[in-house]
């Protein structure tokens, strides 16, 4: 018997043709919709909690500056103790964990 291996099973054919059916009967999702549940999803990303109470509260952090025994890390950008301090080249520091 010879078969052709280029053509679908005739069971992947029959489910492939019900899923077609399936999509086209289904209905589609209205552009409004989509837009209302957009402009929901805005409103809770501009402060709002689920729950529809406001946060008004503000961050406060003190910044503090680079003392004269401390540097700036030129591979991991932190602020590190200098007796952290790997090696130093071209102006640039390097820390221990940096370097292993």
């Amino acid at each position: 018997m010879i078969s052709e291996y280029d053509e679908a099973r005739s069971d992947v054919k029959e489910s492939q043709e019900s899923s077609l059916e399936d999509l086209k009967s289904a209905s589609a999702i209205d552009a409004r919709q989509v837009v209302d549940e957009l402009d929901e999803a805005d409103i809770l990303d501009a402060g709002l909690t689920p729950g529809g109470e406001i946060i008004s509260e503000e961050l406060i952090v003190e910044v503090v500056p680079q003392g004269v025994d401390e540097f700036t890390c030129y591979c991991c950008f932190l602020v590190r103790h200098r007796s952290q301090l790997a090696r130093e080249r071209n102006n640039r520091s390097y820390c221990v964990d940096c370097e292993d």
